[in-house]
């Protein structure tokens, strides 16, 4: 049966996307100095007033859900908080504005996008708490398209995990050719497109593998993609930390009040990539196969339970 939870998976995903890509200014207000950094908050409209309204949905929802007598589940709780506070730090601290006048910097903002926000959002399902906070006959209006077979077909395609794998690992190649990273600096439309796709693949990434159409079975699979995630953004941060030339121009004169040079920032913004994120896929990996190992041993346990009661009526 589909439910109201299947019906509104990319709802969820479209509901995030839309949110970040109207939320993304074109670098204006570029910090110069640590004591302009610190007061470099970006309070644009559509950022502040998107969050502010999904965190009073997720906590109006789980407050009526647990009224309604369902046990509250602290681990999508606290995955929100987490995702939420994510997203803020990557749209409205200083890190936003950091981003504009060193590489180093937006390359965090992406991470901070890719390998926290978007797992934990994944983890958190906040489109659950929404549909308790919400009349149900504005859930059914709003997600009503998404109940054709061409959406049932498109979504179960895109999250298989080799699909969304792709996606993500196109998407992260892709936008790190100079020609478009640097239009990121000059257009507002381009740097919009950069955010969404990095945002829309990692949560379809994300999703394929902790939410997959095989359960926490997947989990083994799982791992493989990670490991392979790993391999391949390492590579690009190891190529951008080992190049003894400039990609992005758009960033030269700008690190100076840094205390960087372009290639040294070039250089930390590889660094980036390839070490910390690595080191996240790789713990993701572990904890997904240690899931996956558990899982395997309780299906087995119960098999073998099975196999001793029937060969006892046997008997």
């Amino acid at each position: 049966m589909y439910t109201r939870l299947q019906s509104g998976r990319m709802m969820q995903l479209i509901a995030i996307g839309v949110a970040f890509a109207t939320s993304v200014e074109a670098h204006e207000g570029r910090p110069h100095s640590w004591s302009e950094l610190a007061s470099a908050w970006s309070f644009e409209p559509v950022v502040v007033v998107s969050l502010l309204i999904t965190a009073i949905l997720f906590v109006a929802g789980l407050r009526r859900r647990t009224v309604r007598g369902h046990k509250l589940d602290r681990l999508e709780a606290w995955s929100f908080v987490g995702g939420w506070l994510a997203l803020a730090i990557a749209l409205v601290s200083p890190l936003h504005a950091w981003g504009s006048v060193l590489f180093s910097a937006h390359m965090g903002q992406h991470e901070v996008l890719m390998l926290v926000a978007a797992p934990l959002l994944v983890l958190a399902r906040p489109l659950v708490m929404f549909t308790w906070a919400v009349p149900l006959k504005w859930f059914r209006l709003i997600t009503a398209p998404t109940k054709s077979s061409v959406f049932r077909k498109t979504w179960r395609f895109v999250t298989l995990p080799l699909v969304a794998f792709l996606l993500h690992a196109v998407a992260l190649w892709v936008w790190h050719f100079p020609s478009l990273f640097d239009a990121v600096q000059h257009s507002e439309l381009v740097h919009s497109a950069q955010h969404m796709c990095f945002l829309f693949s990692a949560l379809l990434f994300w999703w394929s593998l902790i939410r997959g159409q095989q359960g926490v079975m997947g989990y083994g699979s799982a791992v493989l993609y990670l490991f392979t995630t790993s391999l391949h953004s390492g590579l690009l941060g190891a190529l951008l930390s080992l190049s003894d030339s400039v990609w992005y121009s758009s960033y030269v004169g700008l690190t100076k009040p840094w205390g960087l040079t372009p290639i040294e920032d070039q250089q930390l913004g590889g660094l980036i990539m390839w070490i910390p994120a690595g080191f996240v896929y790789l713990f993701a990996a572990l904890l997904m196969f240690v899931g996956w190992m558990q899982t395997a041993e309780l299906r087995a346990q119960k098999f073998m339970k099975t196999h001793d009661v029937l060969s006892e009526a046997d008997s």
